[in-house]
C-alpha cells in the first residue's frame, strides 16, 4: 500500500502513458482527415458526445466508488484480523496453564497468517497486477508469497506431521484452523483449560474462521464483470468520438483569431480531446487498479506486513522477540 503524502504527476503520468499515446493517435486522425483531406462529414454533433460523456462519467463513477468501498472493506476485514489475532495470543498465555502448549497455539496460529496470506496473493484471472502499467512498479516493492512456496515457512511453525497434512488440503488455511480446534478440544480433555476458557477459545477461533471467509469472499468474487465491461465500453466510445465532436466547435474559432492561428484553431483539437479523455481512463484505470486489494498491486492492503506485526506482537506477548525486519516491511506487501 502506498504510504506516501500523494503520488506526483509524473509518477502517474508515467503510469497512464500508454493511455496517452493511444489518446494522441485518436485525437490526431479525426483533425487530420478533417483538416488536411477535407472530410468534414466526420462530425459529430457535441451533443451526442455530451450525452455520452455524461453516461460514461456515471458509470465511472459508479465503479471508482464501488471499489474503493471494497478496498475499505478489506482494510477494515485486516485491521479485524490484527486485532483478534493479538486477542488469541493473549487467550493462548492467560488460559492454558502449559507455557509450551500456549507457545503451540501461537505458532499454529501464526502459520494460519502466513497460509491466509499466501491463498490472498494467489493470481486470478481478473486481477490486473500482470499488466504491463502495473508490472513496472514491481521494482518497487516486493511481494514474498510470489518469491517463495508456503511449504518453506510452515515447519518453523507447525510440526512436520501437522505441515504435511496441511499441504495436502485444497486450503491450507482452513485445513490450520481445524487442526487448532482439535488441539484445543485435547487441550481441554487433558485439563489444561477450564471450560470457560474453552469456550472463550472456541469463539474467538469461531471469529477467525469468519474472517477468514470475509478476506476469501473478497478474493475470489470479482467486481461484477458486466459492471466492469461496460465502464471499459463507454471510456472507449467515449475517447473514440470525442474528437470528432470537437472539430466544428474548434473550427468555428477561427472567427475570432487572426495571424498563424487563423484557420488553424481545429489542431486544438489534438491536445484539448487528448487532456479530457484523459481523465476518464485514467479513472478507468485507477478504477481497475483497486477492486482486487488483495492481489499484489503497490495500493493493495499490505497483508504481510500486517502478518509480521502481528508475529512480533505475539511473541512479545511470550517475552521473546522477532527479528527485526522493519526493512522488509517498508518494501513488502
Amino acid at each position: 500500500m502506498h504510504l506516501g503524502k500523494s503520488y506526483k504527476l509524473s509518477e502517474f503520468l508515467f503510469w497512464t502513458r500508454r493511455k496517452v499515446y493511444v489518446l494522441l493517435v485518436c485525437g490526431s486522425a479525426p483533425v487530420i482527415l478533417y483538416r488536411l483531406l477535407g472530410i468534414t462529414w466526420l462530425c459529430v454533433p457535441l451533443t451526442i458526445v455530451v450525452l455520452l460523456g455524461t453516461a460514461t462519467s456515471f458509470i465511472v463513477g459508479f465503479k471508482n466508488v464501488q471499489t474503493y468501498n471494497r478496498a475499505m472493506e478489506a482494510q477494515a476485514i485486516w485491521t479485524n484480523i490484527v486485532a483478534a489475532s493479538r486477542r488469541w495470543g493473549q487467550l493462548a498465555r492467560d488460559l492454558v496453564d502449559d507455557r509450551n502448549l500456549a507457545r503451540t497455539l501461537a505458532d499454529r496460529h501464526i502459520a494460519w497468517l502466513t497460509a491466509l496470506r499466501f491463498e490472498l496473493r494467489r493470481p486470478r484471472i481478473w486481477e490486473s497486477t500482470q499488466k504491463r502499467f502495473n508490472t513496472e512498479y514491481l521494482r518497487h516493492y516486493r511481494v514474498p508469497e510470489w518469491e517463495s512456496h508456503i511449504g518453506e515457512l510452515l515447519p518453523s511453525y507447525l510440526p512436520i506431521r501437522e505441515v504435511e497434512r496441511a499441504l495436502s488440503c485444497k486450503s491450507v488455511a482452513t485445513c490450520i484452523l481445524s487442526l487448532q480446534g482439535a488441539a484445543l478440544k485435547t487441550l481441554h480433555v487433558d485439563g489444561h483449560t477450564t471450560p470457560a476458557a474453552y469456550m472463550q477459545l472456541q469463539a474467538s477461533l469461531s471469529d477467525l474462521f469468519s474472517l477468514q471467509a470475509e478476506s476469501e469472499r473478497l478474493k475470489n468474487f470479482p467486481y461484477p464483470r458486466q459492471y466492469a465491461t461496460v465502464s471499459a465500453l463507454f471510456v472507449k466510445f467515449f475517447c473514440l468520438l470525442f474528437p470528432f465532436g470537437l472539430l466544428q466547435e474548434f473550427d468555428k474559432l477561427n472567427e475570432f483569431v487572426s495571424g498563424f492561428m487563423h484557420g488553424n484553431m481545429v489542431w486544438l483539437v489534438v491536445p484539448c480531446s487528448t487532456v479530457v479523455s484523459w481523465m476518464y481512463a485514467s479513472l478507468e484505470q485507477v478504477g481497475e487498479s483497486t477492486e482486487n486489494p488483495f492481489e499484489g498491486g503497490a495500493n493493495d492492503v499490505p497483508i504481510t506486513m500486517l502478518c509480521d506485526e502481528i508475529e512480533r506482537d505475539i511473541k512479545d506477548m511470550f517475552g521473546e522477540h522477532a527479528c527485526d525486519q522493519t526493512e522488509d516491511r517498508i518494501i513488502a506487501l
